[in-house]
């Protein structure tokens, strides 16, 4: 029996050893270059403090119209932050917003949204106000996951809580419509803003 020489060199890897890291890395750069990474964390954040601001001034309207205004206003500003900072991270980070991982995002995430849109007015027409809430952080939440399966772990996983959040909402008393609101879209966000900011690059 011969014994090793414990001052050889180290024996060199087995060639399916060999294989398997090789693998392991391609699956991994893959992964990273089908991820849309461009969503970006403070401007969650700025959505967040806007949506608690907006909470704020709506519990303060005396009318209906002056309340959906206020949330209507609010979700224009969310998109427009939101695209602004998007637009600011891929160009940063040089993440094209034209790739197949940000069609694939904008793809889940649109059509939720769009399903909210319409459900607005069908549930003010039928006098339904009080489910606006709960429908909203519902839907938002789905597309933020359904988008998300495209992104860092963190997006699905703030979507998820999102849904949470609406179905809260939909169990609640209608006067407790606006403080969900803020907690969904205002600090739900806003930790997950940050969270993605630190992890994935602002």
């Amino acid at each position: 029996m011969v014994v090793p020489d414990p001052g050889s060199p180290a024996q060199p890897l087995a060639l399916h050893e060999h294989a398997a890291g090789n693998l392991a890395y391609i699956r991994q750069a893959m992964e990273r270059a089908g991820s849309f990474t461009a969503v970006p964390g403070w401007g969650q954040v700025a959505i967040g403090v806007s949506a608690l601001a907006a909470a704020v001034v709506a519990r303060r309207q005396a009318s209906l119209a002056g309340w959906l205004a206020t949330w209507l206003g609010e979700a224009v500003i969310a998109v427009a932050i939101g695209v602004t900072a998007m637009a600011r991270k891929a160009r940063r980070t040089g993440v094209s917003l034209l790739g197949a991982s940000a069609r694939k995002f904008a793809l889940g995430l649109t059509p939720p949204l769009l399903a909210g849109a319409v459900l607005t007015v069908v549930l003010v027409r039928g006098g339904a106000v009080a489910a606006l809430p709960g429908t909203w952080l519902l839907l938002y939440g789905a597309g933020v996951v359904s988008g998300g399966a495209f992104s860092v772990r963190i997006v699905p996983v703030t979507g998820g809580v999102l849904m949470l959040t609406g179905v809260a909402a939909l169990a609640s008393p209608r006067s407790w419509g606006d403080a969900i609101m803020a907690l969904g879209f205002g600090v739900v966000q806003i930790v997950s803003g940050v969270l993605i900011a630190r992890r994935s690059g602002g």
